[in-house]
């Protein structure tokens, strides 16, 4: 945390000046009074001189110097990656990405005279740097492998030098990337292809400036066999023939973790003039008709929070292997076919989705000791979403079962630090700071602001907040500095200081946590205990109108020491251990293991076998070791491991290896 010290009156002004415009990246270094273009204190009105003075009784201010991300080697402070263009061969036959980048380069130290980029994996051909029009041979090295960054790239620049292109190819093993067997599809012909890039995976894609500080436009032409379909995360080739020839074009800067691909057989059919569906023909009609309602999303998040800037909003359906509920790819968001229930009750997921293209795209964290911004943010402005189209109680019930989850979360942390908002310094991976702490924590500390502040105050403050910082990266300090001078300001008495450093830099669920009821839960809730009382047979149970979430309430509180009649009763009636919808069944086996009810662990191979998402596998395979089932889920991870992706292998071999 950053409290405000004592400082000179024009050194505050500069700071003032240099985040006014939103046109500004907050990335730039703020000015100061050694500047030249520093302010004199002879200079300042008077009315600015008593602004300042104010100014530095406040309690939060931004960083006087950005923060350096630890997991990059980049040396962005310095230069700048402001364009990337790929032209790029699709090589199924080897697994690998082969062809060139274009680096456009801007620079933040004019005495800066090398660029260093994030490399993991990647055979570098040929470098070679512009300046002033003319192309030459620079010279590089690559940096020792560590097992998290991957490598630094060091490129020797030429004065001047503005571009640099670099000849390279990935590895068959890039960490980023899946290549799935035409056997590991839905239609069994054609092999597939897709990325995930979150949260450091992009320099296993190319060499890049692979920090969320660092935001970039981007361009591609990719060259795939002529049978294939390739989209991006940026605005789709115009033509869109299957010649094998695509093009590409984001015109808005993010990220190099939002870069997105994905290459296979597949089909789109449109939901509205600029929202769509790419899928395998098998789920391509169902998921159509499963989100359908992302057109009203957008306009419920437009009506509270101003208007979509991206263009068009696609999702594209990937295999079971994808690892993540969903990925927030500007355009493009990549979605689990997990979701596909049939009933809508899992489409809070496309809202947080399209939320992120308010909260984590357009303002993204600099950091990822920051997530709680990208997260927290999304996740409430998806719950407002829920709300608007589905109506309270599915908000209230969604926020009771988030909260069964963060406290779940929190009591089994292995690092306390892990369970502020705030991640620690010494951040062991990015991926620890993507919890519940990050998506509930975070929602629950805007639902707490949006309480005390009143929800039509804090709507106000949140449409500006995102018209005021769009397409930077930000750190909790500035976010914590705007909303100072833009709502704790004119409200001081809403809430204490001690309150915010609870919420924010301080472990553990806060006090002010709201504890959200639902009447639809509380009948669960006594049909439950009538049921367990033997009062109801589990046949008598009224689940005809259940919900996704009610079902997942009923299970999630069953209590320890159930009897195998009680299981069998459970499953006779309902079919829970072959039932369809993934979160019911997830939830289900849970018990199930820790019941040792054996009729469930038949389905739950096929089903370990089957579905790629890290939400549900992690959690069953750690469960089982837990349980005494060590040799059983080794058996069965065994088998699935192929179909899973990278990013999963790494975390259940780490489950393994505890």
């Amino acid at each position: 945390m950053n409290l405000r010290s004592s400082a000179s009156c024009f050194a505050i002004l500069a700071l003032a000046l240099s985040a006014c415009s939103n046109q500004e990246s907050a990335e730039q270094p703020l000015t100061t009074p050694d500047d030249e273009s520093a302010v004199s204190e002879e200079e300042m009105s008077d009315a600015a001189i008593e602004a300042a003075e104010e100014e530095n009784e406040a309690v939060f201010r931004a960083p006087s110097e950005r923060p350096v991300d630890p997991f990059t080697y980049s040396n962005y402070n310095d230069i700048r990656v402001t364009h990337a263009a790929f032209d790029l061969d699709i090589l199924f036959d080897e697994k690998v990405l082969d062809g060139s980048v274009t680096l456009d380069l801007d620079y933040l130290n004019v005495n800066a005279d090398k660029l260093i980029l994030d490399a993991n994996d990647l055979s570098i051909a040929s470098i070679e740097a512009r300046t002033n029009g003319d192309w030459t041979e620079a010279v590089y090295t690559m940096g020792a492998d560590d097992p998290v960054k991957g490598s630094a790239l060091e490129i020797a620049l030429p004065d001047k030098a503005d571009q640099v292109r670099i000849v390279y190819r990935t590895s068959n093993e890039a960490e980023g990337l899946q290549w799935l067997s035409p056997e590991q599809t839905a239609g069994k012909e054609h092999p597939f292809l897709f990325s995930q890039f979150q949260p450091l995976y992009a320099r296993t894609m190319g060499p890049l400036q692979d920090t969320p500080a660092v935001r970039m436009t981007y361009s591609a032409k990719i060259s795939t066999p002529p049978e294939l379909i390739a989209v991006m995360s940026a605005a789709q080739d115009p033509d869109g023939e299957r010649d094998g020839e695509y093009s590409f074009d984001m015109p808005q800067p993010i990220p190099a973790y939002l870069l997105a691909i994905a290459v296979g057989d597949f089909g789109f059919k449109a939901i509205n003039d600029h929202i769509g569906v790419y899928a395998e023909d098998y789920i391509l009609d169902a998921s159509a008709a499963e989100f359908a309602d992302t057109p009203q999303m957008e306009e419920a998040i437009d009506e509270l929070y101003g208007p979509y800037r991206w263009g068009r909003y696609d999702m594209i359906v990937l295999p079971p292997s994808f690892p993540f509920g969903g990925m927030e790819n500007p355009r493009l968001s990549f979605l689990t076919p997990t979701l596909i229930a049939g009933d809508k009750s899992l489409t809070n997921v496309v809202a947080h989705e399209l939320a992120h293209s308010w909260s984590g795209n357009l303002i993204t964290n600099a950091t990822w000791r920051d997530a709680w911004l990208n997260e927290g943010f999304t996740s409430y402005v998806e719950n407002r979403v829920m709300e608007a189209l589905y109506g309270k109680d599915r908000a209230v019930m969604e926020r009771a079962l988030d909260l069964e989850n963060l406290r779940r979360t929190i009591s089994e942390a292995d690092r306390p630090e892990l369970t502020a908002l705030k991640m620690p310094e010494d951040l062991g991976h990015p991926d620890d700071a993507f919890s519940q702490v990050s998506y509930a924590g975070g929602m629950f500390f805007l639902k707490f602001l949006e309480e005390r502040f009143g929800r039509d105050t804090f709507d106000v403050f949140l449409r500006n907040y995102f018209d005021h910082f769009a397409f930077q990266s930000i750190t909790t300090e500035d976010f914590l500095a705007y909303f100072e001078d833009n709502l704790w300001a004119q409200n001081k008495n809403a809430v204490t200081k001690e309150e915010l450093d609870a919420w924010i830099y301080e472990p553990g669920l806060p006090s002010t946590a709201e504890s959200p009821t639902s009447d639809a839960f509380d009948r669960v809730a006594l049909q439950q205990a009538a049921w367990i009382t033997g009062d109801l047979a589990a046949t008598e149970v009224e689940t005809a109108n259940w919900s996704t979430h009610e079902w997942l309430h009923f299970i999630n509180t069953l209590p320890d020491g159930l009897t195998s009649e009680q299981f069998l009763a459970l499953d006779d009636a309902f079919d829970l251990s072959r039932i369809q919808n993934a979160e019911i069944a997830s939830a289900w086996y849970l018990k199930a293991i820790e019941g040792g009810y054996e009729r469930a662990f038949g389905p739950l191979d096929e089903f370990l076998v089957r579905v790629g998402r890290g939400k549900f596998i992690y959690r069953l395979y750690a469960t089982l070791i837990e349980n005494d089932k060590r040799d059983w889920a080794a058996e069965v991870y065994a088998r699935a491991r192929p179909g899973y992706h990278p990013i999963a292998q790494r975390r259940i071999d780490a489950i393994f290896a505890e």
